[in-house]
This record gives C-alpha cells, structure tokens and sequence, in this order.
C-alpha cells in the first residue's frame, strides 16, 4: 500500500551538486522521520540524514554542512540537496520513512529502492 521512491540521482563531477528527491504514496498515513541513507561500495548503509515531522533536522558527521534535508508534507516528499560533492559521497542513497497507517493503525518504516549517486571526474 506504501511505496516511496527516489529520483535525482546520476554522475556528477567533484563540486557539483545533486537534489535527491523521495516521495511517499498511499492513502491514510501519518509521516514521522524522514531519513536518507547511504550504502558505499563495499560497506554498510548509514544514516545520512534525518528530518522529524516538524522540521528538525540531523545529519552525519560525513555530511554535515554540504547537504541539506528537507521535506513538503503536502507532498510527502523529502528531499536532500547535496553541494560540493566528492568521490566519497559516491553510493546508492537511499530514502526511508516511519509511517502510520490509520486502516488499520500500525507504525512501521517504509524504504525507497535506492538512487545511484557516482561523483568523478
């Protein structure tokens, strides 16, 4: 009933920017964090970013200060803009989100398929 999926991802060179874009659809749903992770090659995924329903925002240590999240409740979209990318920002991003659905009533995480962002020169 629940999908979420991602866009905006593709090749960019070092400095560039990229705006990764995440809708949820459905019917009855309430969203709570939005988050985007990120799974480098070879290694775990991590959490990239996060945003509550109210709009406060966290982010990794990796990325702090060159991406930013934000999120449209009226679209039930997040997005995460990326600036001034490097080769290690290279990964499959991808987007997740706590969601309640009222019929019935259960609260679970909802994932997108991933996004491949590749930075090089």
């Amino acid at each position: 009933q629940v999908q979420l999926v991602e866009s905006g991802g593709g090749v960019v060179q070092p400095g560039g920017s990229l705006r990764l874009s995440c809708t949820a659809s459905g019917n009855f749903f309430i969203f709570y964090d939005m988050s985007w992770y990120r799974q480098l090659p070879g290694k775990q995924r991590d959490l990239v970013a996060t945003i509550t329903k109210e709009h406060t925002r966290t982010y990794s240590d990796s990325v702090k200060d060159r991406f930013t999240i934000s999120r449209d409740n009226g679209k039930n979209t997040v997005y995460l803009r990326m600036n001034s990318l490097e080769p290690e920002d290279t990964a499959i991003y991808f987007c997740s989100a706590r969601i309640t659905t009222l019929n019935p009533v259960r609260t679970c995480d909802y994932w997108g398929q991933g996004t491949q962002v590749s930075v090089a020169s």
